[in-house]
């Protein structure tokens, strides 16, 4: 789902740049993924702009090898559009995950553009594991269990990666530097979904009570926990958070929501009654100073001027959004490459405070309420280094969406 908003706007800077372009998107999905078909569907329609949501398939396999699947529903979809007199296929924009369906672009003659939706140092790790794999010949996912495909990236036409050149200059200019036989690199970011940033927009019945709840709160005085599409807490480790929320004394914003059955990738789901999974009398005693609550309006909460502080799972879109806002970073990764985004942000770069950052849903480990509250305070410091640094990216964030602040790299 990250994925699909970060590309649909992404989409749209190409539209209002090329006013001869017209764009569809072909949408695979699970079929019991219900939010992308929602979200699709809450799309303003434009005549340049469409969404073909291709067959459900056996998802007896995820990654690459659910891709692969949907091949000749992917050859079908084009095929329909370049019969039609009155459009000219100009290439494929595709996502990170579906580099095999180059060879589809290939058979309709036109290039392939990857459309790369975490940060540019990730991507330089990805191009490691394949130089490893293809010129070393070791095999990268001896180190953790994996389908063993890699993407193969370097058939790219050129690489649009969702960063910009003050927040990853040294993995860009690497990149530039030290690999001439991959493809152009394009930092075309930050590109967010921002249209929930302020009141004026829809948040739904509950984002607008979360959203009269903060303008009741000192500027900069809430922490914001919410950990995205797919983070959540059993009872252990949810009772280990609200003691730390309790003895930190900062006022919280929680978004507390029950995780996805082991072993399976899904959503999260909201769970029906906060009494049965905190500790007894937490809510009555935090009533004053914090909110516990399910689904959250993200862009809309980090653009208010309560929250002080982050406490965050890492995905890309999610830094990038607390970047935009000025708000500092609590990380505390949790699956996909949320460990290294930590990583870039604590000891890379900065921008961040460690609460756990080697820590792994999987892994079944129970942060401490301690090492939580030392992460929420740190977060929550005023007139810190690093509070101070992330307001210095923010407005450099802003400076690199403008039209001169576009960067290329060959």
């Amino acid at each position: 789902m990250g994925h699909l908003a970060s590309t649909l706007e992404a989409a749209k800077l190409l539209l209002d740049r090329h006013h001869r372009l017209s764009i569809t998107v072909l949408i695979i999905k699970r079929s019991s993924d219900t939010l992308v078909s929602s979200f699709v569907n809450s799309i303003a329609k434009s005549d340049r702009i469409q969404f073909i949501e291709l067959p459900n398939v056996d998802e007896g396999s995820l990654g690459f090898g659910f891709i692969d699947k949907q091949i000749p529903h992917v050859k079908e979809a084009v095929f329909k559009l370049t019969a039609r007199p009155d459009l000219s296929l100009a290439g494929f924009v595709l996502d990170m995950f579906c580099t095999s369906i180059m060879d589809v672009a290939k058979e309709f003659g036109v290039p392939s553009y990857i459309f790369f939706t975490s940060g540019a140092s990730f991507f330089g790790f990805m191009l490691y594991m394949q130089l490893i794999h293809d010129e070393q010949e070791v095999d990268p996912t001896q180190f953790k269990d994996s389908d063993g495909e890699l993407p193969t990236i370097r058939e790219a036409k050129g690489i649009m990666v969702n960063t910009f050149m003050e927040l990853e200059s040294y993995a860009l200019n690497s990149l530039g530097d030290a690999n001439s036989n991959i493809p152009p690199i394009y930092p075309v970011g930050p590109i967010l979904s921002l249209e929930g940033d302020s009141h004026s927009h829809n948040v739904g019945p509950d984002g607008s009570k979360i959203m009269e709840w903060l303008d009741d709160q000192p500027p900069s005085s809430v922490v914001f926990l919410c950990f995205g599409s797919m983070g959540g807490f059993e009872m252990n480790q949810a009772k280990e958070i609200a003691c730390a929320l309790e003895q930190s004394g900062h006022r919280f914003l929680w978004s507390l929501r029950r995780p996805p059955p082991k072993g399976k990738i899904e959503l999260s789901a909201d769970y029906q009654n906060f009494q049965e999974i905190l500790p007894e009398g937490f809510l009555d005693r935090t009533a004053g100073i914090g909110k516990v609550i399910g689904w959250a309006p993200q862009v809309a909460i980090l653009a208010h001027a309560a929250i002080g502080g982050f406490v965050s799972h890492c995905g890309w879109n999610s830094i990038l959004e607390s970047i935009w806002f000025g708000v500092p970073i609590a990380t505390w990764p949790m699956y996909a490459e949320q460990q290294f985004n930590a990583f870039l942000m604590v000891t890379e770069l900065g921008l961040g405070v460690e609460i756990k950052m080697d820590y792994r849903r999987e892994s079944e480990i129970i942060v401490s309420a301690q090492d939580i509250e030392r992460g929420i305070r740190c977060v929550m410091e005023h007139d810190s280094e690093i509070r101070k640094r992330v307001k210095e990216m923010s407005e450099n964030s802003k400076k690199a969406l403008k039209d001169d602040g576009l960067h290329t790299f060959v």
